[in-house]
């Protein structure tokens, strides 16, 4: 008799460091893509959660990560998913001219691992991930699209749900 799988979700982090502060006019075109990204991901086939600032449309107001550094986390049904969405919408348009409006990254600014279909993940969970990523490299609990491990491969690295 196998053992059942446990259905598992995607989850991202993405951190990005601004070169201006987002009400200068230098950022004024990443701030309008804003509304139209999201409801773009929101609308996204896959598509499952995103952290939203109470009160806000987006996260940009959190700064966990820096009073620089804003941060977007995401859950997705599947890796096919969320690679659709980043490179396939008018969200590459917005990932073309990142240079224009954040710093370039000298360490992992992206971070992808598998949850629980029903867990949402905290941004302490996600700076832990992001964390692991960078000291440890990639691996089953904390790694990207270029070093992808599939929801079984990383469910004996993860701790067991009840």
């Amino acid at each position: 008799m196998t053992s059942p799988t446990r259905a598992a979700h995607l989850a991202q982090l993405n951190v990005a460091t601004l070169r201006h502060p987002l009400d200068d006019p230098r950022v004024a075109p990443f701030v309008e893509m804003l509304d139209p990204v999201n409801a773009a991901a929101d609308a996204a086939p896959g598509f499952v959660w995103r952290l939203v600032e109470e009160g806000a449309a987006d996260a940009t107001g959190l700064r966990p990560a820096g009073e620089d550094v804003i941060v977007n986390l995401s859950v997705w049904e599947t890796q096919e998913a969320l690679w659709d969405f980043a490179y396939r919408s008018g969200h590459l348009e917005a990932m073309r001219r990142r240079r224009e409006w954040f710093e370039r990254h000298v360490e992992a600014h992206l971070v992808l691992w598998w949850v629980p279909a029903g867990h949402l993940p905290t941004v302490a969970e996600a700076l832990e991930r992001l964390a692991d990523l960078r000291e440890q490299g990639p691996s089953p609990r904390a790694f990207t699209f270029a070093s992808s491990y599939t929801a079984a491969e990383a469910a004996p690295h993860e701790p067991a749900t009840s």
